[in-house]
């Protein structure tokens, strides 16, 4: 098995906004290589208590051994991070005192050929952050309708060709299955004008993230995610969320912004008659993003976006 690595974005930051109590409860709810969580377990004495949670079986085992040598106490568990309540329940956990989501692809999954994430290499076309689950890429892009395909990459993933490239496959795809990235990546290059691919990133970055999203249902999951992990906190827990792009933040952005100011009365009404009270009050306003240093060692930082709040 490869190595599960992953360089932790805005770790620093993530740390001191969390303002981590050496005996409180906390979650990383996308463990993967272990960045943030090592980090925070280093913060945590024996008697504070650290779960890392991961759709992904590999990622739970490395970071298993990587954070054995900590003293806290750690559980993991194999799920999705909307499914926060039930694992905390699996563990008669009711609330937690912080919480870390980074919404990132990790290296391990981008570099590691069968999984089917990097356009930059030929691999099967998988992209299943738990290879338990039944969708695949294979199945979007052999079996969905030109219809739909164009709409997912256009939604999911903002790319203004998405008519086009979806006509593309559903052509290419009469002749034979689509098989592998390969073949994913140089139909899109078809389908995309010359003069719109000389300048900006790789013309099947946008595609193969709508697909991502779409296998592994990520939009939906986030918003679930978002509204459970404020659930959980107890009162001063803190929780922050990093973003990688627009559809993802924007969604952090909407329910942290709805949490902390619910109140639906007209703005000429004097006081509040709705009775909608925050249970949420925003750490941070503007989103934090990452300093020169880290963009210059860690270019996929670049895009990254961090949010915090804090539970009433």
């Amino acid at each position: 098995m490869m190595e599960f690595k992953h360089t932790a974005v805005l770790l620093d930051e993530v740390i001191e906004w969390l303002n981590i109590k050496s005996s409180g409860i906390y979650v990383d709810g996308t463990l993967g290589g272990g960045g943030h969580a090592g980090e925070i377990c280093t913060h945590l004495s024996e008697d504070g208590h650290f779960i890392g949670i991961d759709r992904d079986k590999d990622a739970l085992n490395a970071a298993t051994d990587k954070l054995q040598k900590y003293p806290c106490r750690k559980d993991y568990i194999q799920c999705n991070y909307s499914q926060i309540k039930s694992a905390l329940n699996s563990l008669k956990i009711e609330q937690i005192d912080g919480a870390v989501l980074d919404l990132g692809v990790s290296s391990f999954q981008l570099d590691n050929p069968q999984r089917g994430f990097s356009y930059m290499q030929k691999a099967p076309l998988d992209m299943r952050m738990d290879a338990e689950d039944s969708l695949s890429a294979y199945d979007v892009i052999n079996t969905y309708p030109e219809r739909d395909l164009a709409d997912i990459i256009k939604k999911y993933g903002e790319e203004r060709w998405a008519a086009r490239i979806a006509s593309f496959l559903a052509s290419a795809r009469k002749d034979k299955p689509i098989e592998d990235t390969e073949e994913l990546v140089n139909i899109i290059k078809a389908a995309i004008p010359a003069s719109a691919r000389r300048d900006g990133p790789h013309p099947a970055k946008r595609t193969f993230q709508a697909i991502r999203i779409e296998v592994n249902d990520e939009l939906n999951q986030l918003k679930n995610a978002i509204t459970e992990f404020c659930d959980v906190l107890s009162p001063g827990g803190r929780f922050a969320v990093i973003s990688f792009h627009s559809l993802e933040d924007r969604i952090v952005k909407d329910i942290f912004a709805e949490r902390s100011n619910p109140c639906k009365c007209p703005p000429s009404f004097p006081v509040c008659v709705c009775g909608k009270k925050a249970d949420i009050k925003k750490v941070t306003g503007k989103p934090i993003v990452a300093g020169e240093s880290e963009l210059e060692s860690n270019p996929r930082s670049r895009s990254a976006k961090l949010r915090v709040i804090e539970k009433l």
